[in-house]
């Protein structure tokens, strides 16, 4: 009996949704989920989910009290709303959650390490174990030593945006539960560099780099896990059957499940552990150097902070209108 291409890629990969939509968790039943300030910002202009944005405003206007500026309210609204999206998603949900750390703090240890303990504090307030729950922090240098804190608190954090192999090797050695490569960005990158239009998915420049990252992982014994990200196409996902995760977009999960026939393994412990790879050592003056030396990661990674910075600058106007809306 034929099967489809999402029953297979469950059975070497956990799945995981990456979305803000509810709706679309409920439909596909991932073990996780993956949120960024892009995608919260969108679910939060949905209509069925205005109602999490609204007891949000309201929970912090209660909280700060009747005489609290608005600004004073936006801001702890903000500061708790991706945490309401996180809960609602743990309702339905048997896995982790990956919440994100402000993006405006990527280049802060000591702010981002405060944010994170925040942002675990405000789920066990709600009864969360911080065992469900992932911090998600961009993959600078500053991101990853404030992750290798928060790690030894026993706090899990995914490091996204990340790009090369300098930034996958300093997550490892520094104990990071998970990493997030952004495939399809990578794609984007070298398909506006080369002026290609397309690549074989076996030759996709994200594939191959996220490829090498779970060989060297593999190879070497680390426990972080990694989690590809950010597809462009179902055969970005397929040629990556057999990674530890992969989180992948409502419209793609309903591609896979779509498309019927053979889903071979494609990457396998048992093959990392039989390649020939040479280990690297990366400190802060090595990773520093490798990230300069990487254009496309430096690129990539510099976009994609600036992104989701701008999505958080449109989230806290959204709520400052519909606060003024609600207090009208």
């Amino acid at each position: 009996m034929a099967r489809n291409l999402l029953e297979q890629l469950r059975e070497v990969t956990v799945v995981v949704a990456d979305t803000g939509d509810i709706q679309a968790i409920e439909t596909f039943k991932p073990r996780d989920a993956t949120t960024n300030p892009s995608l919260i910002t969108a679910a939060a202009q949905m209509p069925q989910y205005q109602s999490i944005v609204d007891d949000t405003l309201k929970g912090a206007r209660a909280t700060l009290g009747a005489a609290a500026s608005a600004a004073d309210v936006v801001t702890l609204a903000f500061d708790r709303l991706a945490v309401s999206f996180g809960l609602k998603i743990l309702e339905i949900i048997p896995g982790r959650v990956s919440t994100e750390v402000d993006a405006r703090l990527s280049f802060d240890v000591d702010a981002t390490v405060a944010k994170g303990r925040e942002l675990i504090a405000q789920y066990e307030a709600n009864g969360i174990d911080k065992s469900r729950v992932l911090i998600k922090i961009a993959a600078t240098w500053e991101g990853i030593q404030a992750a290798a804190i928060l790690e030894k608190e026993g706090i899990a954090c995914n490091l996204t945006l990340l790009f090369g192999m300098h930034q996958a090797v300093a997550c490892a050695e520094n104990g990071i539960t998970l990493i997030s490569p952004f495939v399809g960005r990578i794609l984007d990158w070298y398909k506006k560099d080369t002026g290609r239009d397309s690549y074989a998915p076996a030759e996709d420049p994200g594939v191959v780099s996220v490829t090498e990252v779970y060989n060297y992982y593999k190879k070497f014994g680390y426990k972080t896990e990694v989690m590809g990200a950010s597809f462009r196409n179902i055969g970005e996902t397929t040629e990556l059957a057999g990674s530890d995760l992969l989180t992948i977009a409502p419209s793609l999960l309903a591609e896979l499940q779509a498309v019927e026939g053979e889903l071979p393994r494609k990457l396998d412990p048992a093959i990392a552990a039989a390649s020939s790879i040479e280990k690297i050592t990366v400190d802060k003056a090595t990773f520093e150097r490798m990230h300069e030396e990487n254009r496309m990661a430096k690129e990539k990674l510099a976009e994609g902070i600036d992104g989701f910075a701008k999505a958080l600058e449109t989230l806290e106007k959204l709520l400052s209108d519909r606060l003024a809306s609600l207090e009208a």
